[in-house]
């Protein structure tokens, strides 16, 4: 009887001390109502700096060898380059380690070079580690003021938002 108790006990327990909180989902990276930090891409002389912006920022991590990161890097910025300029920004910041694969690939899915940097650091980057990307490459969508309003935005939410007809707060 006294080992029915304790082992009902130490499940008690152990289910109060796994619940944890809504905070508890995410232990690396940033989330929505987050202030975006700046970006340094590793083979960039810009940073890019969410804090002065004038409109959206849209940044997205991808890489060559993330098919899903990939396709959604594409539909991204084709969207972006159907809108105001003014109304929004994109940086795209791939996580490849090799320049040759960043540039073939940029080459084979016909995106200007423009807005794309590399960080050849790929998984051992500061960037990679402080946005917890091994979580899955993944974009952000953040407001005039620095602030994460959107993860993992669709292209045509993206458009409904910069166009303000969708409220994602």
């Amino acid at each position: 009887m006294k080992f029915k108790a304790c082992a009902l006990s130490g499940l008690v327990v152990f289910l109060f001390l796994s619940a944890g909180t809504d905070k508890t989902s995410l232990t690396e990276g940033y989330r929505l109502g987050d202030k975006a930090p700046n970006i340094k891409p590793s083979e960039s002389d810009e940073t890019i700096n969410f804090s002065h912006s004038t409109c959206y920022s849209l940044v997205n991590f991808w890489a060559a060898y993330d098919a899903d990161s990939r396709v959604s890097n594409m539909k991204l910025s084709n969207k972006v380059s159907e809108l105001d300029s003014t109304l929004i920004n994109f940086y795209s910041v791939s996580m490849d380690e090799y320049q040759s694969v960043f540039e073939e690939t940029l080459k084979t899915d016909k995106l200007d070079e423009k807005n794309h940097f590399l960080d050849k650091n790929g998984k051992e980057s500061s960037v990679y580690k402080s946005y917890g990307l091994k979580n899955g490459l993944r974009s952000f969508l953040i407001d005039e003021n620095g602030v994460i309003v959107a993860i993992n935005i669709t292209p045509e939410e993206l458009s409904e938002k910069v166009n303000g007809t969708l409220s994602l707060n």
